[in-house]
């Protein structure tokens, strides 16, 4: 890290353990080491936050300005309440933005931190901002085209957004709290709402405008799901066989991945007796899979094999193994 950072979080360092013990007449060097290397990893971790979010909020900007908002199209959420507003009533979309999602911002504080919420008001307003100050060139005006890359764009801000710990649409924050309340899924609640807005779309503008709306709406959804949960799916494989051993040389010898061996008893067996073996973890890509289930057929086609997709990956030895010179 550069010297003259590393001096500024050493003070705040000192600052901080000054305040906490005020007893004290000195601060040790045992004291201080761990406190300003969390301080190092608290600063790294709020610039690639920022720097996520400002990019979600210009790719989300060239979203709106480039292709929907010229073009009178909408989206779900409240971003498409946003559009949706502006069409209807010639309001600026920037000052639309802020006033729709402010109360998700207020529920926000309550029902996830205050924290989080302040980060997402700030990004709401660098979003109205760019909307409302930074020209965008306008791209087409094919609609099948605005409605893609629209919510493409749109997707990647919102998505690049939730990276950095908020968010520019605020409906999901109501469908968090409404799925706390009642006995739906955040998906379900999403799409009633997204439903709502479509259904005032078709009626105020036209059932086209409102059928395009859908379909950037899904755009939109996918591109955010790639953005949040990264576009090489894995899958979290468990497997419990009496040829443990056999699987375990196969995974790291043949498939070149690293795997976790938990010691195991089973709960039913010959004559209602328990018995013990390993049980192998491993996470392969989805293109992977086929594979690994081939080998593990050959070796042991009684295997119990429970499968998942794994939505983030830290750590640990996630790409193959490098081949040994022999």
């Amino acid at each position: 890290m550069n010297p003259f950072l590393s001096k500024i979080l050493v003070d705040i360092a000192r600052k901080r353990l000054s305040a906490k013990q005020k007893s004290k007449k000195g601060i040790s060097k045992k004291e201080l080491v761990p406190l300003v290397r969390n301080l190092q990893v608290e600063f790294t971790h709020a610039i690639k936050e920022y720097f996520f979010i400002a990019l979600g909020v210009f790719s989300a900007g060239f979203g709106l300005k480039g292709f929907l908002l010229p073009n009178n199209f909408i989206d779900g959420g409240a971003t498409g309440i946003s559009l949706l507003l502006t069409n209807i009533t010639n309001l600026h979309l920037g000052i639309l933005l802020v006033l729709v999602n402010l109360p998700f911002i207020i529920l926000a504080s309550r029902t996830i931190g205050v924290k989080f919420a302040l980060k997402s008001i700030s990004a709401i307003a660098l979003l109205a901002i760019v909307v409302h100050f930074v020209e965008y060139p306008i791209i087409t005006h094919d609609k099948l085209l605005i409605s893609v890359f629209g919510g493409f764009f749109l997707g990647l801000g919102i998505g690049m957004s939730m990276r950095g710990g908020s968010v520019i649409d605020g409906t999901e924050v109501l469908a968090i709290f409404l799925s706390r309340k009642f006995s739906l899924t955040i998906g379900d609640v999403l799409l009633l709402i997204n439903i709502l807005i479509f259904s005032v779309g078709a009626y105020t503008l036209s059932i086209e405008i409102a059928l395009y709306a859908i379909l950037t709406y899904l755009s939109a959804a996918k591109t955010v799901d790639f953005v949040v949960d990264g576009v090489e799916e894995y899958v979290g494989v468990t497997i419990i066989s009496t040829k443990h051993e056999a699987l375990q040389h196969m995974i790291t010898e043949k498939l070149r991945r690293a795997c976790t061996i938990y010691a195991g008893k089973g709960g039913f067996g010959t004559n209602g007796k328990s018995y013990d073996k390993d049980i192998i973890y491993t996470v392969v890509t989805r293109l992977e899979l086929a594979k690994l289930e081939t080998e593990i057929d050959k070796i042991d086609k009684q295997a119990f094999v429970i499968m998942g997709v794994v939505k983030d990956l830290k750590g640990g030895m996630i790409k193959r193994k490098p081949m040994k010179d022999h």
